[in-house]
């Protein structure tokens, strides 16, 4: 089992940034890859990036040059970098991680973005 637990979310306003994390019970390179998610009120959630257990990331096209993944591998911890927010960013984000077939998630951390 991988506990995977998010922080950093918060209220911010159009323009800000925010740095959220995530930290996996287990290390990294055990997991086949992590990645970040996010789901706004009323619709389905959405992916974000992911990252391969080598490091490499892919990004959904309308994030790629706002939002930045990384990691920090003797932390067992991911980052997600969120610049330029506006409020169509405001959702529950979530933290996923894989091993082979087997998904897992964190609780999520709430980012509010005001105009």
């Amino acid at each position: 089992q991988v506990q995977l637990v998010e922080s950093g979310g918060g209220l911010v306003q159009t323009g800000d940034a925010l740095r959220l994390s995530c930290v996996s019970s287990v290390s990294i390179f055990s997991l086949d890859g992590m990645g970040w998610y996010r789901q706004a009120p009323g619709k389905q959630r959405e992916w974000i990036a992911t990252i391969g257990r080598g490091g490499k990331v892919e990004y959904e096209n309308s994030v790629n040059g706002r939002f930045s993944v990384s990691r920090d591998t003797k932390k067992n911890t991911l980052f997600l970098q969120l610049n330029g927010l506006n409020p169509g960013d405001t959702a529950t984000y979530f933290c996923n991680a894989h091993r082979a077939a087997t998904y897992f998630w964190g609780q999520g951390t709430q980012v509010t973005v005001s105009s």
